[in-house]
């Protein structure tokens, strides 16, 4: 007979294990061995660079879920990879950024800015929907629509003794989908050919030259520090800002040496390929930590993220006609949620990669300098509309 206290000493270790540091890195180990074959398998069906994160989200789907059947615990997401995997990607698009021409965006500021409070307003009305339909109070049917990151939200629903996790569910339902559904649009919209990231991987990985390792210390150094800072200074989207401003500055930077005058440095592409799988893994985590998810909950929660997605839609071909734009760029630009992953799509096309990034930093700036304002609204509704649910 199989030793019970053997099974039960084991399960104990095994559950443990995602609660200290060495344990951490061994399922990020874990997720990494499992992203990247399935990575290469998405990108041989062409779909690019994104592809990455596709394997992230399928691995740290399959690693949370077997740690929680293994483990017989409820497994928690790692909130740390997803600020280095958009840290990693800011620095890259940042970098990307610095060779384009930003000259006209600030024109377009009023546009981006009306597209932001546009998509808050009617996550709202959205919101309000989604509470009468799915018997949710309004404080927390409104914090699942409104486009504004799942820790966020879901953080401020469990300050205010809400549905914490009803509201993660609908915001990473409503990322999951935009992850998945703009990279197969963008493909069929356009004719240019996406990098498939395999014809690139791993020739131009890394480089071990003295001179190019020196950069990538320094400006990832020079990261972690811009990161700190905005983080102080309640920058929204600290990670993903802070590296971005490396990245944008850093060639102008070096070039105030002058023995660096002509260098012209481009972090590698394993940088990428860490970054892209780590926002993957975020989002994949989030489905590995909910293994037994109520149908019924599921079928309630598609309804938001239907009209959310269909909102963006008619925000694109608003922004089309008020811009010289085309609507590829302006679908990524109005594309409700996963910032960091628009605009790596917009990068993986090489398809106005500033455009993007701009939107979705405005969108960021909007979103959390008036989210004060949008809170006091969502708790006046939910104190003068009669609540359906207690959560």
């Amino acid at each position: 007979m199989v030793n019970k206290n053997l099974i039960f000493g084991q399960t104990a270790q095994i559950s443990a294990l995602q609660k200290t540091i060495f344990g951490k890195l061994i399922i990020i180990c874990l997720e990494l061995i499992f992203a990247l074959p399935v990575g290469v398998a998405f990108a041989r069906f062409r779909i690019g660079g994104v592809a990455w994160i596709f394997g992230g989200i399928v691995a740290g789907g399959l690693v949370l879920t077997a740690y929680s059947i293994l483990s017989k615990e409820t497994a928690e997401p790692n909130q740390k990879i997803r600020k280095i995997g958009q840290a990693l990607v800011g620095l890259v698009i940042g970098f990307t950024i610095a060779h384009g021409d930003t000259a006209e965006l600030y024109s377009k500021l009023p546009i981006f800015v009306f597209v932001a409070l546009f998509l808050m307003a009617s996550g709202s009305a959205i919101g309000y929907i989604y509470s009468r339909i799915s018997n949710t109070n309004i404080l927390t049917a409104m914090l699942a629509t409104t486009p504004g990151g799942i820790g966020i939200m879901s953080s401020i629903a469990a300050d205010y003794e809400k549905n914490a996790a009803q509201v993660a569910l609908v915001q990473i339902i409503r990322v999951t989908t935009v992850v998945f559904l703009i990279p197969v649009l963008a493909r069929i919209l356009t004719d240019n050919s996406i990098n498939t990231a395999v014809s690139v991987f791993p020739n131009l990985a890394f480089s071990f030259e003295p001179l190019n390792l020196s950069l990538l210390v320094s400006s990832l150094t020079l990261t972690f520090v811009s990161v700190r800072i905005n983080s102080i200074l309640k920058v929204p989207a600290p990670f993903f800002f802070g590296a971005l401003i490396v990245g944008v500055t850093f060639n102008y930077a070096i070039g105030l040496f002058p023995f660096l005058a002509n260098v012209d440095f481009t972090p590698p592409f394993l940088i990428r390929l860490i970054g892209q799988i780590f926002l993957g893994i975020s989002i994949g985590e989030y489905w590995g930590s909910k293994p037994n998810l109520n149908k019924k909950t599921i079928a309630y929660a598609l309804i938001p993220v239907i009209m959310t997605i269909s909102v963006g839609f008619i925000a694109a071909g608003i922004t089309t006609f008020l811009t010289p734009w085309d609507w590829l760029t302006c679908m990524l630009v109005t594309a409700p949620g996963g910032s960091a992953e628009m605009i790596l799509v917009s990068l993986a096309l090489g398809h106005h990669v500033e455009i993007v990034t701009a939107g979705h930093l405005v969108r960021l700036i909007v979103i959390h300098a008036s989210l004060p304002l949008w809170l006091f609204l969502f708790r006046y509704l939910d104190r003068l509309l009669p609540n359906s649910g207690d959560n």
